[in-house]
């Protein structure tokens, strides 16, 4: 009898323990197939989804569309409510979409704010008509935190087996055109091309090429002088990154910039710029232009690393530069993102000498508040009023309204763009500082820039 009840025990004591090992393991699959934020199949379990649904198809001479899903600014909620509410929107956007899709669609987050839908279609035009209420459903407003907010969706998509029969193909080709939707103005849908196949091949071959650009030395600098508006002395140069790209030839920024962004790589090619710039102004210093000075670009990323003012530190003492000499540009867009830790990063520089200047002047949307704040050197007014100075009453009171700005706020003006004589006098006539642009010199390498300002001082 005591052996039965013993044996009894043993027995509930291993069923209930079965049960919690059988759970447990449920939980650990979950975790590791799932999003652990909205819960959605994260990009393993896509993987097998797409997989699957290749197989599926094969066999049954099915059709089936994959999603690609890109949320249009939500990154300046995240930057300007916080990541609770950017953690809370993409949780109540995921649940609206899901409730449009049916069961045995799979729905995917892959990270940030991209997501992947995978359904079964008859004709392409399915595929549409489920783009569009995925569109309307996100679009539509929605309150998270008490804050009513709006974002849009650019959304590509790759057709089985029109378009690839493969999971990395449906991907790529999905990913390339939604990116042809960003690049066309958002808030759309595109269906992949072959010309798009094209593009992103070109985009995957430079985004492994530039991985060793710098290994292999094959980025460049060019150096576009800066005059005074009303001088013909050069008074420095704004470093320009080129990439001397072994089989494609000499490539300009708008061709990898944007790749390097996306990427990361951007962090790495910044330092490099730095790096070099500096070096280079040590050089013409010790040439005897003593008084020049060099003006480097800032990325978003790389203005937002907290390390920044450590390594520009380093850069200026490992080449004897002084920091009064460096001017570091970051756009109005990047400095009004987060304001209060703009300030706070650029006291930082500042109280080290370092100039800033705020860059593309007049495409973003300061507060004069933040502006009288903001310890900058500069305002850098965009090309695209400059170009259109002489023909354009409305760009021309909008410059002479910068420069009037940026004399009330004590801040140098530089104009960039110059490509006339009649816009270079005018500017001077209003009382810009500083131009640089073709008219007065484009840019070019380290050695014809200082064979250049020879001949203007000989002159």
């Amino acid at each position: 009898l005591i052996a039965s009840v013993f044996d009894r025990q043993m027995r509930a004591r291993t069923g209930l323990l079965a049960d919690s090992l059988a759970k447990a393991n449920e939980k650990l699959v979950q975790a590791a197939l799932h999003d652990p934020l909205t819960h959605l199949p994260n990009r393993m379990l896509l993987q097998d989804r797409i997989e699957q649904a290749i197989e599926k198809a094969r066999r049954r001479q099915l059709r089936f569309a994959v999603m690609f899903v890109d949320l249009d600014g939500f990154k300046a909620i995240n930057d300007a409510f916080g990541h609770q509410v950017g953690d809370n929107l993409l949780v109540a956007i995921s649940a609206r979409v899901n409730r449009l899709l049916r069961a045995h669609d799979t729905f995917a987050r892959l990270g940030g704010d991209e997501f992947v839908i995978v359904f079964q279609i008859e004709v392409p035009e399915d595929a549409a008509v489920v783009s569009e209420r995925v569109i309307d459903a996100i679009g539509a407003p929605l309150t998270v935190d008490g804050i009513e907010l709006q974002v849009t969706a650019s959304l590509g998509i790759a057709l089985y087996p029109e378009d690839a029969t493969t999971e990395r193909e449906l991907m790529a080709h999905a990913d390339a055109a939604m990116y042809y939707t960003k690049d066309s103005g958002r808030n759309g849908y595109t269906f992949f091309t072959e010309s798009m196949h094209v593009a992103a091949n070109r985009q995957l071959r430079l985004l492994q090429d530039m991985r060793r650009a710098v290994a292999r030395n094959e980025l460049i600098l060019h150096y576009q002088p800066k005059y005074p508006a009303s001088g013909d002395t050069i008074i420095g140069a704004e470093a320009l990154v080129r990439w001397q790209h072994p089989e494609l030839g000499l490539l300009g920024p708008d061709v990898f910039i944007p790749i390097a962004e996306r990427s990361g790589l951007i962090l790495q090619i910044g330092d490099w710029v730095l790096d070099h710039a500096c070096a280079q102004l040590r050089q013409w210093h010790l040439a005897g232009h003593v008084d020049w000075t060099i003006a480097v670009n800032l990325s978003p990323m790389q203005f937002a690393a907290p390390n920044l003012p450590d390594i520009v530190a380093d850069t200026l003492a490992r080449h004897d530069v002084t920091a009064r000499h460096l001017t570091l540009e970051i756009t109005e867009t990047t400095a009004m993102k987060d304001v209060e830790v703009t300030l706070a990063m650029l006291g930082k520089l500042t109280d080290m000498g370092v100039h800033i200047s705020i860059d593309d002047f007049g495409t973003g949307y300061s507060s004069l508040l933040y502006l009288k704040r903001m310890p900058a050197t500069e305002l850098k007014i965009d090309r695209a009023f400059v170009q259109e100075l002489e023909h354009n009453s409305e760009d021309a009171a909008i410059v002479a309204s910068i420069v009037a700005l940026g004399r009330s706020l004590q801040l140098r003006v530089v104009a960039e763009g110059v490509e006339t004589a009649a816009q270079r006098q005018y500017l001077s006539d209003i009382g810009c500082d500083l131009l640089q642009g073709y008219h007065l010199g484009r840019p070019m390498d380290a050695s014809s820039f200082l064979a250049m300002a020879n001949t203007d001082k000989a002159a």
